[in-house]
């Protein structure tokens, strides 16, 4: 029997999550290829286009130049007092392609360089294999993850950087929001529609798509449990929550469908199994994935470890409403017990706690909340930035995550998304900042990428000092 707590435990991850595409810039540098992230100048929300064009401004080109300023950065890190540090490996740093036959010696130097200064502060890399950044060329040339070659090109690229990186990484994430190709397959797993497309044939190439990658979720589970065995390896899905409207019982029915669009991937990936839900929604839709033999087997014997997530707000769903999803999590209705952000997303703490309830509950597995801020605009005044409604944001949050604790919950850690100052994957913009390190960086590029402390870089720092008894 589980004792009661109310503490966070001693060996509790504190620290900070960004990403490769959002962070590194060098687009071009020691080899890299073009990946899809680049491609989208003006966030997830819009529609690929094919590759750069000429005159258009691509803010991931240069981005905070994390390549060349990790260094500086990571020592910001170290000052708050980081215990861990999400960011992701590129895949076409070290595949340029995504079918070469051999890595780019100078991508897997580079990430082996990043992680020894990690380690150099006892700050823990966690690592995402597949962060939105799909090489161009597995989508130009064999139509990415609808194609089942994608599988061995994947499973080669965690061979080879679980490898490379096996003495120091022992935290791994195989897919970033895996859920969110629902509405943003082009992004998320580079599955992109013509335009001609019906509806049925869409959820088609989504759910084969989906299914080649639970199969490549699972080899890349066992090939890290080969390689790497004190590693734990886990899934990773957008999980901002949805409510009912009121007790209208057709949107309380709604609700729960909207919501089991998304946990259908854990599911999946944590249980092993095809859900009996997923099955009526295929043959009410004419949906056939085609399977191989074998690949149900593999999928129920290398599960995920723990459930990574992305939480940011909460949503209301009014009966017959469609909603919307997009990098924050599902949208619908405006909930008016609710503030919201400058961005629109509304701010609900209790949310937080009431999500890690219904995750755990489900799964019974270790939870991870990954991706947890507040975008905003923040004002530079006789050079320091007064970001007290970060705090408040945080504060809140982190008394809703012990509040989860206290219910029971098993909770590895916390890492704020973006404690620096990064493009925003929704908007493309530099504008909506979430760090408690500002960068000098406009949404057109203009800035010397300076880096200043916000007021909530010494509050966060408190927070890990005192293990989050100090809130």
């Amino acid at each position: 029997m589980k004792k009661y707590t109310e503490k966070f435990s001693t060996d509790f991850l504190w620290g900070g999550a960004i990403s490769a595409n959002q962070a590194e810039g060098a687009w071009n540098e020691d080899g890299k290829g073009l990946d899809m992230a680049y491609c989208f100048p003006d966030g997830l929300h819009f529609k690929y286009k094919g590759a750069p064009k000429e005159g258009v401004y691509y803010p991931q080109a240069e981005a905070i130049d994390f390549y060349h300023r990790y260094k500086e950065d990571i020592a910001l890190f170290a000052q708050m007092g980081f215990k861990v540090f999400r960011t992701s490996i590129h895949w076409t740093r070290i595949f340029p392609n995504g079918d070469d036959e051999v890595p780019n010696e100078k991508g897997l130097q580079f990430y082996d360089d990043l992680f020894d200064e990690l380690l150099k502060y006892d700050i823990q890399p966690l690592i995402t294999i597949s962060h939105y950044e799909m090489p161009v060329n597995l989508v130009e040339k064999y139509g990415s993850w609808k194609n089942r070659k994608l599988i061995d090109f994947f499973e080669k690229y965690c061979t080879t950087i679980f490898n490379r990186y096996k003495d120091k990484v022992k935290y791994w994430l195989t897919f970033n929001e895996i859920n969110n190709m629902r509405r943003n397959a082009d992004y998320v797993a580079g599955v992109v529609f013509n335009g001609t497309e019906n509806r049925e044939q869409r959820q088609n190439m989504i759910y084969q798509a989906a299914h080649h990658m639970f199969v490549a979720n699972a080899k890349a589970n066992r090939l890290c449990h080969l390689i790497i065995p004190d590693a734990k390896i886990g899934c990773m899905l957008s999980l901002s929550n949805i409510y009912p409207y009121n007790c209208d019982p057709v949107a309380v029915f709604e609700t729960m469908d909207i919501r089991r669009k998304s946990l259908f991937y854990s599911d999946v990936m944590l249980r092993g199994e095809y859900p009996s839900y997923i099955l009526r929604s295929w043959h009410e839709d004419n949906v056939n994935v085609v399977m191989e033999e074998g690949d149900l087997e593999l999928i129920k014997k290398y599960p995920s470890q723990f459930l990574a997530f992305s939480y940011y707000k909460t949503s209301a769903h009014e009966a017959g409403k469609p909603s919307f999803f997009d990098t924050g999590g599902e949208q619908n209705s405006l909930n008016p017990f609710l503030k919201t952000s400058d961005w629109g997303w509304q701010i609900d703490p209790l949310g937080f706690r009431y999500t890690l309830n219904e995750l755990y509950d489900r799964y019974q597995v270790p939870l991870f909340p990954v991706e947890n801020g507040l975008g905003a605009n923040d004002v530079v005044i006789d050079g320091k930035i007064h970001d007290d409604y970060r705090i408040e944001y945080l504060k809140e949050h982190l008394k809703a995550l012990k509040e989860a604790i206290k219910d029971g919950v098993e909770i590895m850690g916390y890492t704020y998304w973006g404690p620096i100052d990064i493009v925003s994957a929704g908007t493309g913009e530099m504008e909506k900042r979430y760090g408690f390190i500002y960068v000098d960086k406009d949404n057109d590029g203009n800035g010397t990428l300076k880096r200043i402390k916000k007021d909530s870089f010494e509050w966060y720092k408190r927070v890990i000092m005192t293990n989050g008894e100090n809130l």
